[in-house]
């Protein structure tokens, strides 16, 4: 296992990726609701570095919203067919506005419009309302770049610790965890299956 565990995951999601994989970047964030209750869904991770680890989504939603008020996220990523999985605890904290502005450019513009268009987690109507929501935004950036919304950008989840999990025959599996300590260095140390 590598000294630090932003070199272990790239190791494991350069793999993951060579095994052809589909879509090794999803992973299950965990948040927390305002009555104290776990919420998870799967997003997509775009981006990961020392710092830690950036997926995009509406600040609106309720895992924005939840994130903003409890900024305590885990995160999961579930290779099944590779027997890995890597658990994250960390905090959640906004990306610069730069930051969202420049992945924002790279999107598909349908993907853009939609940001504008979804009250993403808000009670709709009906379908034929969304679409009609759409039609709207589409009319609306008509010929023009489609800038993002102010609701809308990355998260970055500073992790403090990191768990892969490999598994083995018996149910012997390997569990080997990164914390962060107090000088910003880490510790690893294996944990019995």
């Amino acid at each position: 296992m590598a000294a630090e565990p932003i070199e272990q995951f790239e190791q494991w999601f350069t793999s993951a990726l060579s095994a052809g994989y589909p879509e090794p970047n999803a992973m299950v964030v965990a948040t927390v609701d305002a009555n104290g209750y776990p919420q998870s869904r799967n997003v997509l991770l775009k981006a990961f570095d020392e710092r830690g680890f950036v997926f995009y989504t509406n600040y609106n939603s309720d895992k924005g919203r939840e994130m903003i008020a409890r900024p305590q996220v885990g995160l999961t990523f579930s290779w099944i067919e590779l027997h890995r999985q890597i658990r994250i605890v960390g905090l959640a904290e906004k990306l610069s506005d730069d930051e969202s502005d420049a992945y924002f450019a790279t999107r598909p513009r349908g993907s853009q419009v939609g940001a504008w268009t979804s009250p993403q987690s808000s009670v709709i109507a009906d379908r034929a309302a969304l679409e009609s929501l759409e039609a709207q935004m589409v009319a609306r950036f008509m010929g023009d770049p489609v800038p993002r919304p102010d609701h809308w950008g990355g998260f970055l989840i500073r992790h403090a610790t990191v768990e892969f999990w490999q598994g083995r025959p018996n149910r012997l599996h390997d569990r080997i965890r990164y914390t962060r300590t107090a000088n910003s260095t880490w510790t690893k140390t294996r944990l019995a299956p």
